[in-house]
């Protein structure tokens, strides 16, 4: 990202202020007041207006500032920027990774299900939802993998995001009698779906995504709200189903 240039000092003088200031934060951690505000306008600005997303406690008498999908750290009047890991010298935890992680869950059951394609294997009681593009090679690879996954609903959100004709396909998958098959012809078989005409929800699916901050693709969201960008493999997938 940025601010990569004296961290070392940077730590130093942080120094008082994780001591200081952690007891009095203790009962804050993941909040947000009128101080965290304060420091998210003050920040922005030093900053040239960049877009914050949120600022919050930390847990180590820092604040926690959210820029798009990724965090930095900063005392309360926005003298210094740490930009790195912060990690628990007991544990051994990430604590930014994990911090990440919780930031990026969802709520599942809040997902427009009208949107996705709908896909159930035996009693379908484990549930995913997947985000791919058509012309996505790992989105293909990923569906590869999940062939012999038994007993799972998939519901997937076509984002036509990587080509100029991602935006044909998908609306020629789901404008088709049967978007399912039309899917998986495409993806598994490299069946070009056929021209078909509609009010397909692009706009909507590409709003979703944006909603959820959705990088690329694939992208899959466990029932747990959990995510993880990127194919997996089958027995990692199985692994997090369980």
């Amino acid at each position: 990202m940025f601010f990569k240039q004296g961290l070392a000092a940077v730590a130093t003088a942080l120094t008082m202020t994780f001591t200081a200031g952690a007891m009095a934060q203790d009962d804050k951690v993941g909040q947000t007041d009128a101080t965290t505000q304060a420091v998210k306008e003050l920040f922005s600005e030093r900053f040239g207006n960049m877009p914050i997303g949120e600022v919050r406690y930390a847990p180590f008498g820092l604040f926690e500032v959210q820029i798009g999908n990724s965090l930095v750290y900063t005392d309360e009047q926005v003298n210094y920027v740490l930009d790195g890991r912060m990690i628990d010298a007991k544990t051994r935890e990430d604590l930014t990774e994990a911090r990440l992680e919780e930031l990026a869950r969802i709520d599942f059951s809040a997902l427009p299900m009208e949107l996705a394609i709908t896909q159930v294997r035996g009693d379908g009681s484990r549930k995913i939802a997947l985000f791919e593009d058509p012309n996505c090679g790992y989105c293909k690879q990923l569906r590869r993998n999940m062939e012999g996954i038994d007993d799972l609903t998939v519901y997937t959100y076509m984002l036509p995001i990587l080509s100029p004709d991602s935006t044909e396909k998908v609306t020629n998958v789901w404008c088709s009698d049967d978007p399912s098959a039309a899917w998986d012809a495409w993806m598994l078989e490299g069946t070009v779906p056929e021209s078909e005409a509609c009010e397909a929800p692009i706009d909507e699916l590409v709003q979703l995504g944006r909603d959820l901050q959705v990088q690329g693709t694939p992208a899959i969201f466990f029932e747990d709200g959990s995510r993880v960008p990127g194919a997996i493999s089958a027995q990692e997938l199985e692994k997090r189903l369980q």
